[in-house]
């Protein structure tokens, strides 16, 4: 009878902890998804289309960087979906306490050289001395943006950083002027420019404070099908089938390197395209290859 008692007495014991084992690893699993779900990403401030009739000298102008936009909290190198980036230690030294936006960038054209390196999780850092972070705003800066302007040039000054800069911001004259810079930009393998209301605080979400001006409009699509080259794309790829999220279906023959001919897109991904208007059933007009979205 003894025995028997002891053997109940453990078991129930044993049953006991288990359960509470299973609750614990449940708090555990739930405080691990909260902690996840707490870094949030960045609240940043977005761009809408340029629209003509705006009044040009109320706002400065700089050219739009074709980079991986990076925010700095600090401390940390962040995307603009709060994933972390993992720079050097000799990239951020000296960097201010301070939040900052910018573009990761080296060069006109080198973007997937660019995303290439800064989604490396494991990298020696040698691409890296090529990259600056292009300071373009301050986000937790009080004041309109003149002096958040005033602002960055001192803070770039100060931290005497070769991997911080600071995009150039000019006034333009005119309309005319505007767009003459925008082809010169273009011309030049640029992007395009970006129009800062001067008298502006910094707005998170999308904002009319800020403006994006394209030769090209720009859009997205997924891959759904490859297919062959012909001539001296024999072998190759000629062209992608994509689908837009509105369900138009079309072909993007150009805008591809050869290395991207020989690994085209993947099906199913998605990527980015430049085209100039649409047409009456709503395909995109001269539309061509630009890159792969950056997911990050």
């Amino acid at each position: 009878m003894f025995h028997s008692i002891s053997y109940h007495k453990f078991f129930s014991t044993l049953f006991l902890i288990s359960i509470f084992i299973v609750q614990l690893s449940d708090v555990q699993a739930q405080e691990m998804i909260i902690d996840k779900k707490s870094q949030a990403k960045p609240q940043l401030q977005h761009a809408t289309k340029y629209y003509e009739d705006v009044v040009i000298n109320d706002y400065w102008v700089s050219e739009k960087l074709d980079g991986v936009r990076g925010y700095w909290t600090g401390d940390k190198l962040l995307t603009r979906k709060g994933n972390n980036l993992n720079p050097p230690t000799w990239f951020i030294e000296h960097w201010p306490k301070m939040a900052m936006g910018g573009e990761l960038w080296s060069d006109r054209g080198q973007f997937e050289q660019i995303s290439a390196c800064v989604r490396r999780k494991k990298s020696n850092g040698s691409c890296w001395k090529k990259l600056k972070l292009m300071l373009f705003d301050l986000p937790h800066q009080p004041g309109d943006f003149n002096h958040r302007i005033s602002l960055m040039k001192q803070v770039v000054k100060n931290s005497n950083s070769p991997h911080l800069a600071m995009i150039e911001q000019k006034k333009v004259v005119s309309n005319s002027d505007l767009l003459a810079w925008l082809t010169e930009v273009v011309e030049d393998k640029g992007e395009g420019l970006m129009l800062h209301l001067a008298t502006a605080k910094y707005n998170m979400g999308r904002s009319k404070n800020l403006l994006k001006l394209k030769k090209y409009q720009d859009a997205e699509a997924v891959v759904i099908a490859h297919l062959p080259g012909k001539g001296k794309y024999n072998g190759l790829l000629g062209a992608i089938k994509v689908k837009t999220p509105e369900g138009i279906i079309f072909k993007i023959g150009s805008g591809f390197t050869d290395l991207q001919r020989e690994h085209p897109p993947k099906i199913g991904s998605v990527i980015t395209y430049k085209y100039i208007g649409k047409t009456q059933r709503g395909v995109p007009r001269f539309a061509s290859f630009l890159r792969i979205r950056n997911t990050h």
